[in-house]
């Protein structure tokens, strides 16, 4: 996902027009691509917190199936220390597992992270009426009044983007709470027999 949007801002940041409208719209849809860059950056993050959760559950079942198949051998109960056995394995199969995949989440990240920061300060450079990749830098003169106001309206546009984008992860983590609570009320109920 994140490589369509690095590709659609690189695409724009080839066809930025001089001057006018045209720049304008493009500035536009650059913003509301690194706006998308930067939801797909939380996204990560959630990931790579899901995961830690993941793996610390996994730890802790490890250490119980450990502590369990001690317990078996110390009674001299063979059938449950080859059942602890078993699930032994699984269990540092997957914290193997979840430690691989924590450490690529966090090496994705980082690249991540550096791409859009190279976006934001492609864009800011773009705003300023500047070419990306072009070493002259910032425009000059007529072009700069101009763009300076551009980069404004533009930032403006973000703030409310970004104001919006707040309230749709309030009412989603909103959702997400009702939805768990419902949940575990209905499990209450079951447990109940009602």
């Amino acid at each position: 996902m994140f490589d369509d949007v690095r590709q659609a801002f690189r695409d724009l940041l080839r066809g930025t027009p001089p001057s006018g409208d045209a720049r304008r719209s493009i500035l536009v849809q650059m913003r509301e691509t690194l706006v998308q860059a930067r939801m797909g950056l939380d996204d990560l993050r959630r990931g790579i917190v899901e995961t830690r959760a993941r793996l610390t559950r996994e730890k802790s079942e490890l250490e119980t199936v450990r502590r369990r198949k001690q317990l078996a051998e110390g009674i001299n109960d063979a059938e449950t220390v080859k059942v602890a056995e078993r699930y032994e394995k699984q269990h540092a199969e997957r914290v193997a597992l979840l430690e691989r995949k924590l450490e690529t989440q966090d090496a994705e990240l980082a690249l991540v992270e550096r791409e859009v920061n190279e976006m934001n300060a492609e864009f800011k450079l773009a705003a300023a009426g500047g070419t990306p990749g072009d070493p002259r830098g910032v425009a000059s003169g007529a072009d700069s009044a101009t763009t300076a106001a551009e980069v404004e309206d533009v930032l403006d546009d973000s703030a409310n983007i970004r104001s919006e984008l707040d309230g749709l992860a309030r009412s989603r983590r909103k959702a997400d709470a009702e939805a768990e609570a419902d949940e575990k009320l209905a499990a209450l109920k079951r447990r109940m027999g009602k």
